[in-house]
């Protein structure tokens, strides 16, 4: 599985493609459409998954969606377990904090996590946003926290890094 990151918008959002072969899957298409078209090529679009419904994180869903012919897998359609949508195999994980509609997908073969703003760098998205909760954020925290050290979180804004770093320099952990 291939991951390529596209950073799109004035919140400087991070869209991934994830590919396998010729098919792939666009994570939180938030702004920019001509640039995540680029990134995407001649691949195939089997699926767009979305984190949580923030306006930087959806900005380029009606191009993608209209573009690509393809479907939007979000919070409203998607119950925590696990899907496979073309060559993809990936788990649900609801994490509200951030905000009501928040999840995660779980890439357990490959030890990949798309968190959005659950996660970030040392740090963890805002509560203080509409939807928003510091006591259901502390509570999806402790639920990460049983997930292997070795996952590889890939945030919607910044540097991905890793559970076992968030569990040594995250003071929120």
């Amino acid at each position: 599985m291939q991951i390529e990151r596209v950073i799109v918008g004035d919140l400087r959002e991070n869209c991934y493609i994830i590919s396998q072969n010729k098919d792939c899957l666009i994570v939180d298409p938030g702004a920019e459409f001509h640039k995540i078209k680029d990134k995407v090529g001649d691949r195939k679009v089997v699926g767009v998954l979305l984190t949580h419904h923030h306006f930087d994180h959806v900005g380029a869903i009606k191009e993608v969606l209209e573009y690509y012919q393809t479907k939007l897998y979000d919070f409203h359609v998607l119950q925590e377990k696990e899907y496979t949508i073309g060559p993809f195999q990936f788990q649900v994980i609801y994490n509200p904090g951030h905000s009501k509609d928040s999840i995660s997908f779980f890439f357990e073969k490959e030890k990949v996590m798309f968190v959005g703003d659950f996660i970030f760098l040392e740090n963890i998205g805002r509560c203080d946003l509409e939807g928003g909760s510091f006591i259901e954020m502390q509570k999806s925290i402790e639920n990460l926290k049983r997930y292997s050290i070795d996952i590889t979180l890939y945030p919607g804004h910044g540097e991905k890094t890793t559970l076992e770093h968030e569990k040594r320099n995250n003071s929120f952990f």
